[in-house]
């Protein structure tokens, strides 16, 4: 019996690696790699070995036969992308097969085959040499990036890594950006936690760059410094009224139910009955789905004692998600809405009051984004009604309003509504919260250059621009794009670039390179109290 990936899939290529039948696409060295939402075994290939299921960090690999529930649809789905990929091989195979045939009697050398089941030698493309003297690697930060980064310098190198975090906890994304009810996505930290103990690492938690110790500083004790501190603020809508009370970010209502140091107690109101999400990607889902779950089914999962308080005696009945675009465009992935789509506890409701959005969905194939919808209830929405609609269920509601942009938000001293564009008109939806969550922004950091525009640190290839040794990772590297597994191809250029600076004599000696971090960890004790911070 055939294996199958399923919605947690990271995308880091852990299974791929694994697989001694090449039955595992996309993989990293084909056109779609990064492209695609998930990745997908082949049912005719797979030999039934698990050794993917072995490899997999989040646990996302299962027998097609053990599938129960909502990953029953992911068997289908598995298959599907293969189907679609032999019709294209065949296509490709005719088009090359032509093209071979006109270009014979002067061309000999034979085209590469459009089967992309083919695989190619290993290529080993880091030559470092034998007696090469340990580097010692600063990296700032313990989310996915730098973990990558870390990984791969202490299992490929000899060098000596000092880890930094500015908060109490390692994790960083995976530990305060997951929802706490995808603790299969979470997994991934223990994965990474391995590391924490290596013998070449020294991890020092509660120091942040800039207040603690200054990039100066980091970049005088080390041959180099690697930057991981992804994206932390959120973008703005840039309409009237964003700044009213009510008005909240999704980053802030993430950090909120996940526990983050940095979280406010009194961020999230849930006086009201109606929330109004503007954004429609994995957060705005994530963000909808906690709002609307009972709090019993979430005590046993990693939320916050604190927020989980407060939705046990939240009135919120209604999730309305805002999205520019059509279904077919929405920004969530297909597994996330799949999840939501197959939830009983929740009424999942589509917004008709665009003339475009039926035939839309009524049109799609079953497997795309819009499909997925075709079975869920659709109704113009009257916004002067009670919040959770014309149902009878009882049951606590997401409202999808597609080709609906937010005009203004409504309100003297704290949010009252939403006006939302509505075609050639707007309509005013009451709420007591409005939640921002159309995306990331980095942050400068004290001592390196910032670009406003992209807001990530300018580079090449992860290398800082006028800034020898300096190297970046993740989002703050490339901006707020890709899931935890894209970090891993990202780390893997940052360290490769690392290394063939090194290697060519392009880092400078550090200036203080006996003292290590003593000096500056000396000052941050005798600043702190309590012992809030691991320092080693």
């Amino acid at each position: 019996m055939a294996y199958a990936i399923t919605q947690t899939c990271c995308t880091d290529a852990s299974c791929i690696a694994a697989c001694p039948v090449n039955c595992i696409h996309p993989t990293p060295d084909e056109p779609d790699f990064g492209s695609t939402e998930m990745l997908y075994v082949d049912p005719s290939t797979c030999i039934d070995c698990g050794a993917c299921a072995d490899a997999c960090p989040v646990d996302a690999v299962f027998p097609v036969d053990r599938l129960t529930g909502s990953l029953k649809a992911y068997a289908d789905i598995n298959a599907e992308y293969y189907a679609k990929r032999d019709t294209g091989a065949d296509s490709a195979a005719e088009t090359t097969s032509e093209t071979a045939s006109n270009t014979a009697t002067t061309e000999s050398k034979p085209k590469p085959s459009p089967n992309f089941h083919s695989w190619s030698p290993p290529v080993f493309d880091r030559v470092i040499p034998s007696d090469f003297a340990p580097l010692d690697v600063a990296v700032v930060g313990t989310g996915p990036a730098g973990m990558y980064a870390v990984e791969d310098l202490l299992l490929h190198t000899n060098s000596r890594v000092t880890l930094l975090d500015r908060l109490p906890v390692a994790g960083g994304l995976v530990r305060y950006g997951v929802a706490p009810d995808h603790p299969s996505t979470r997994r991934i930290g223990e994965t990474f936690a391995r590391f924490h103990t290596h013998p070449r690492l020294r991890m020092r938690l509660g120091v942040e760059v800039g207040r603690d110790v200054s990039a100066e500083e980091l970049a005088s004790r080390h041959d180099a410094v690697i930057y991981a501190v992804g994206a932390s603020s959120a973008r703005e809508l840039g309409v009237a009224g964003e700044d009213l009370a009510g008005s909240v970010s999704a980053t802030s209502v993430v950090s909120w139910y996940n526990g983050h140091p940095d979280a406010v107690a009194d961020a999230v109101d849930l006086s009201a009955e109606r929330v109004v999400v503007v954004g429609n990607g994995n957060v705005a889902l994530d963000v909808a789905r906690v709002l609307t779950t009972d709090p019993d089914r979430l005590a046993d999962t990693p939320i916050s004692p604190r927020a989980l308080r407060q939705l046990r005696s939240s009135r919120v009945r209604e999730v309305v998600l805002l999205g520019r675009r059509g279904p077919e465009h929405a920004a969530y992935t297909r597994p996330e809405l799949l999840e939501l789509v197959q939830r009983d506890d929740i009424e999942l409701v589509v917004d008709t009051h665009d003339p475009r959005i039926a035939p839309t969905i009524d049109a799609a194939d079953n497997d795309d984004k819009a499909g997925l919808l075709r079975e869920l209830g659709r109704e113009s929405v009257d916004w002067s009604a009670p919040a959770g609609g014309a149902g009878t269920s009882g049951r606590k509601r997401i409202v999808l309003r597609f080709h609906s942009a937010p005009v203004e938000l409504v309100g003297e001293t704290e949010v009252r509504g939403i006006r939302a564009g509505a075609g050639d008109r707007d309509v005013e939806i009451p709420a007591g919260l409005v939640v921002k969550a159309v995306g990331y922004r980095g942050v400068p950091l004290p001592g390196l250059p910032f670009d406003e525009r992209t807001a990530t640190v300018p580079n090449s290839a992860g290398r800082v621009s006028d800034r020898p040794g300096t190297y970046v990772v993740g989002w703050i590297k490339r901006g707020p794009s890709g899931g935890i597994g894209a970090n891993r191809a990202c780390a893997k250029e940052t360290v490769g670039t690392l290394l063939d600076d090194a290697v060519a004599g392009r880092l400078t000696e550090p200036s203080a390179r006996n003292s290590g971090m003593d000096g500056p960890l000396s000052r941050l004790r005798a600043k702190l109290s309590g012992g809030a911070a691991r320092l080693g």
